[in-house]
């Protein structure tokens, strides 16, 4: 099993003869990733506890509070309540997490069969969204009755669509091949 970061420093040698990069830095690298969760309707101060702790657990680092920017009466949103949370990983952290997203995390996804290619934008940056936390190993087996979702983007250097394709291929995302049913 080879380290992301190790692949993305071999991203020069494998993609140049493709994209015809002259220099390594010409190359797509990773530069952050972004990990979110949105509370939906819960308002309890314990479940927001909850949530912010385990997505310190999976991601290593402690998540910044978002609130909601005006208020809405439909939904019983009022300007400044907590909506979400939000993690930015750079560096060691960042892949560290990529290991153990595309290695531990996604195989024991229920159904998994690989993320769909539309999940990368026009930029080069790819977003996959996660139903249950419950596939990483740090919150496996604990309360079932408070799953939540969280989305995790990607964000590349890539110039196209194409390019970042390659480039998540050679990193090791098991992105779904053409054949494949979309569910």
């Amino acid at each position: 099993m080879m380290l992301s970061k190790e692949r993305q420093q071999t991203a020069f040698d494998v993609l140049s003869g493709t994209f015809g990069y002259t220099s390594r830095m010409a190359a797509p690298r990773v530069v952050k990733v972004v990990v979110s969760s949105g509370t939906g309707k819960k308002r309890d101060a314990k479940q927001l506890e909850l949530i912010a702790d385990r997505l310190a657990h999976i991601t290593g680092q402690k998540p910044s509070s978002r609130s909601a920017k005006q208020s809405i009466a439909s939904f019983k949103v009022r300007e400044g309540d907590p909506v979400g949370f939000s993690i930015t990983l750079r560096g060691a952290r960042m892949f560290d997490f990529l290991d153990k997203l595309i290695h531990v995390a996604l195989p024991r996804t229920r159904d998994f069969r690989g993320i769909p290619r539309t999940a990368i934008d026009a930029m080069g940056n790819i977003t996959i969204g996660i139903r249950e936390h419950t596939i990483f190993p740090e919150t496996a087996d604990e309360d079932l009755k408070d799953v939540f979702g969280l989305a995790v983007t990607v964000v590349t250097t890539a110039r196209t669509r194409e390019e970042a394709e390659a480039f998540f291929r050679h990193l090791g995302f098991p992105l779904r091949v053409d054949g494949d049913a979309k569910r």
